[in-house]
């Protein structure tokens, strides 16, 4: 069992910068893959990045060049640095756990293979 809680979102003009923290504790087996996503209102979840193996990171065209993932492993704490922010950032962010056998299979960040779930924290984003 993995167990994530999410940290830091807020309000922000756009423009802004915020730095989300991820906690994660549990079984470090089944964690070699963590992933942060992104849900609006009325839209499907996206995944944003990923990082595998604690150095192998990446980052959705999306937001490439304004989001960077990283981890400490040390403090066991997964992080989302966001820059330049925009309206269409707005969203509640997750992040997620699973074991990937390989950092391809973390890269295509599939909503279905992360059994491991955060409660999200919520990023809002005004013009």
């Amino acid at each position: 069992q993995v167990h994530l809680m999410e940290s830091g979102g807020g309000s922000v003009h756009a423009g802004g910068s915020l730095r989300l923290s991820c906690a994660v504790s549990g079984d470090t087996y089944n964690r070699n893959c963590l992933g942060w996503f992104r849900q609006a209102p009325g839209k499907e979840r996206e995944g944003v990045a990923s990082i595998y193996a604690g150095v192998y990171t990446d980052i959705a065209d999306s937001v490439k060049g304004r989001f960077t993932i990283s981890q400490d492993i040390s403090k066991n704490t997964l992080y989302l640095e966001m820059n330049s922010l925009i309206p269409e950032d707005t969203a509640m962010y997750y992040c997620a756990a699973v074991f990937a056998p390989n950092s391809r299979t973390c890269w295509t960040r599939k909503e279905r293979d992360f059994p491991y779930w955060g409660q999200g924290t919520q990023v809002t984003v005004s013009s």
